[in-house]
C-alpha cells in the first residue's frame, strides 16, 4: 500500500509541476531542525543556554510573547496585565481552557507554583529576573496577582522568556530534581526523547488549546556543531531548517535559489567572561584567585578592549536604550604593551581561554589569540562542549570563557542578573554596590531617558572593571526550503515552528 501511495504522489507531483523534493515535503510529518550546540538541562527554572530556549519555544509557552517588531502580546495570559498601586501590584488574567501537556489544568494555582519555583528554587537562574516580586497570590482560578517590593519596569519583558513559563506542578512533584529530563509545560508539542549530543525529539501535544498551529507530528532537533556539516545536511535534505548560518555560507545558499534565508539583528552580544572572584563555585563566597588576569583590570584592558569595535556594551544597536554617543575604543598595541609593563608583566603573560567545541567559536578564539599575541599574551585555547563549560564556569574552574548572551527585549535582561553582586548568572562574582544601585534604580523607573542615563553610568563602571568584555552583536541567520511557509524571524534569535507548514 505504501508503494502505491508513493506512486500516486509522484504522479500527482508531475501533473502540477512539483519537484520530487516538494512531493517528499508534502508527505513529511516530521520537521528536522539542526542546532549548533546541545542545550543544557531542559528545566525553565534552571536552564541558561540559548539553544535550550529554541526547544522551549515549541514545548513551553510563556505568559507573554514578543513578535518580529519586538512588541509584547499575551500568550498564555488572556490580556496585558493591570498595573496598580504605583506599579507595585501586577494582576494577570489567564487564558481559559489551557492544559499542560500531561492533561492537567493550567490555572492560577499552577502559575503561582511556577513563579514561586522560579523565584525560590535552589540554583534557579530565574531568581534575580524576578527578584522584585515579593509575593504571588491567587485571586481566583484564572487570575494571579504579583506584589512587588518596588515598581519593576522590565517585569513584562521577563515574562516573555523562561521566567514566564508555567510548568506542570504534577510533573514537578513526580519527577523532583529530574524534571529537566522530561519537562512538562504548555505547548503545541511535548517532550518525547533526548539523546545527549545527538538529538531532542518533541511530539504534537494532544492537549494544546490551538491544535491547528502544530502542522508537524514531530520536530527533531539534531545537534550538529560543525557549520559545514549542517550545510551539507541542508543541501542533501537530511535536515529542513539550518540554525546559525554563517554570513559567508548565507551568500552561497541564497545563490542556489532553493532556500529562504531569515536574517535578523540579534538582541544580545558575544564576548569574553573573565573569572574575577569565583574560586569554589558561584554559590560560595568569593575568593582571591591570585592571578594578574583576575586581580588587575589593566591586564584585562590589554587583552581585549577594542578588538571587536562593533560592540562594546551589552545593549545592541536595535534597542531604544542603545547609547549612540558611546564610542568603542580602537586597537592600540603600544598602549597595551605599556599597560602590561605597568602591571609588572613586561615579559608577557599567559592564560587559558575556553571556547565552544564548534568551528565558529574556535575561529573567534583564534583571532583573539593572534591579535593579543602582538601585545605580549600567550593565550592557550581550550575547546569544550558548551553545556559542560557552563557548569565549569559556574564552579569557578575557568579563567576566561568566550561566551555570548542571546539577548532580551529589555536591557535589564542582558545586564542585571549577570552584573549585579547577587545576580543568578554572575559566574565571575564581580561585585560593586554602585553598579547594583544604578541597575536596581533602572528597574524602578519607566521613563526611557532616565533609564538610558542609568544604564550609561552602570556600563561606564562595569566596562572599567572588565569582568565581561563585550565584543560584537551578531545576526541570527536561519535557512530552510522555499516551500516551508509561515516562518518569521524574531530578533531574540529563537526558531518558532508554530504556524509553519509545507506549502
Amino acid at each position: 500500500m505504501r508503494s502505491i501511495t508513493r506512486w500516486w504522489w509522484l504522479v500527482a507531483g508531475a501533473l502540477v509541476g512539483l519537484s520530487l523534493a516538494d512531493v517528499a515535503h508534502a508527505q513529511k510529518k516530521t520537521l528536522v531542525v539542526a542546532l549548533f550546540q546541545d542545550p543544557d538541562i531542559l528545566d525553565p527554572t534552571l536552564a541558561r543556554t540559548y539553544v535550550g530556549r529554541i526547544v522551549f519555544s515549541q514545548i513551553c509557552e510563556k505568559l507573554y510573547e514578543i513578535d518580529e517588531n519586538l512588541r509584547i502580546h499575551p500568550q498564555l495570559a488572556l490580556d496585558m496585565p493591570a498595573i496598580t498601586d504605583g506599579g507595585r501590584i501586577v494582576t494577570i488574567k489567564l487564558r481559559p481552557g489551557v492544559k499542560f501537556n500531561d492533561g492537567t489544568a493550567m490555572d492560577a494555582e499552577s502559575v503561582k507554583f511556577s513563579l514561586d519555583r522560579h523565584r525560590t528554587l535552589k540554583g534557579s537562574n530565574r531568581a534575580s529576573e524576578l527578584a522584585p516580586v515579593e509575593a504571588v497570590e491567587v485571586v481566583d482560578p484564572r487570575t494571579v496577582r504579583l506584589r512587588l517590593k518596588a515598581p519593576f519596569s522590565p517585569l513584562l519583558a521577563q515574562l516573555t522568556d523562561r521566567a514566564g513559563m508555567p510548568v506542570s506542578p504534577t510533573a514537578v512533584n513526580k519527577l523532583g530534581d529530574k524534571f529537566g529530563t522530561a519537562p512538562v509545560c504548555v505547548g503545541p508539542w511535548q517532550f518525547a526523547e533526548r539523546v545527549a549530543q545527538d538529538r531532542i525529539v518533541v511530539e504534537k501535544s494532544a492537549h494544546y488549546f490551538d491544535p491547528g498551529q502544530a502542522k508537524f507530528d514531530k520536530i527533531v532537533f539534531r545537534i550538529i556543531p560543525d557549520d559545514n556539516v549542517r550545510l551539507a545536511n541542508l543541501r542533501s535534505g537530511d535536515i529542513d531548517v539550518m540554525h546559525m548560518v554563517s554570513p559567508t555560507d548565507a551568500t552561497a545558499i541564497k545563490r542556489e535559489g532553493r532556500f529562504e534565508l531569515s536574517n535578523v539583528t540579534g538582541l544580545g552580544y558575544d564576548g569574553i567572561t573573565i573569572n574575577l572572584r569565583n574560586k569554589t563555585g558561584k554559590q560560595n563566597p568569593p575568593g582571591d584567585l591570585g592571578t594578574p588576569l583576575a586581580n588587575d583590570p589593566r591586564v584585562r584592558e590589554v587583552a581585549w578592549d577594542g578588538l571587536y569595535t562593533p560592540g562594546c556594551t551589552p545593549i545592541p544597536p536595535i534597542s531604544v536604550f542603545f547609547d549612540k554617543s558611546r564610542k568603542c575604543p580602537g586597537r592600540d598595541v603600544a598602549r597595551a604593551k605599556k599597560l602590561l609593563a605597568d602591571a609588572g608583566l613586561a615579559g608577557g603573560y599567559g592564560f587559558e581561554l575556553t571556547v565552544g567545541n564548534n568551528p565558529r567559536s574556535r575561529r573567534v578564539g583564534e583571532v583573539i589569540q593572534q591579535m593579543a599575541r602582538e601585545a605580549g599574551f600567550n593565550i592557550t585555547l581550550r575547546s569544550q562542549e558548551f553545556a559542560s563549560a557552563l557548569t565549569d564556569a559556574d564552579d569557578g574552574k575557568l579563567q576566561a570563557f568566550q561566551i555570548g548572551w542571546s539577548g532580551r527585549v529589555d536591557p535589564d535582561g542582558n545586564i542585571h542578573q549577570i552584573q549585579t553582586c547577587k545576580g543568578s548568572l554572575n559566574a565571575t562574582l564581580a561585585c560593586d554596590e554602585k553598579i547594583d544601585a544604578l541597575l536596581n534604580r533602572a528597574r524602578e523607573v519607566s521613563d526611557e531617558g532616565q533609564r538610558r542615563g542609568l544604564y550609561r553610568e552602570a556600563i561606564d563602571l562595569f566596562t572599567a572593571r572588565r569582568n565581561i568584555i563585550y565584543l560584537y552583536h551578531q545576526n541570527y541567520i536561519v535557512a530552510f526550503p522555499k516551500n516551508l511557509k509561515g516562518y518569521k524571524g524574531v530578533p531574540d534569535g529563537l526558531i518558532r515552528i508554530k504556524g509553519t507548514s509545507w506549502n
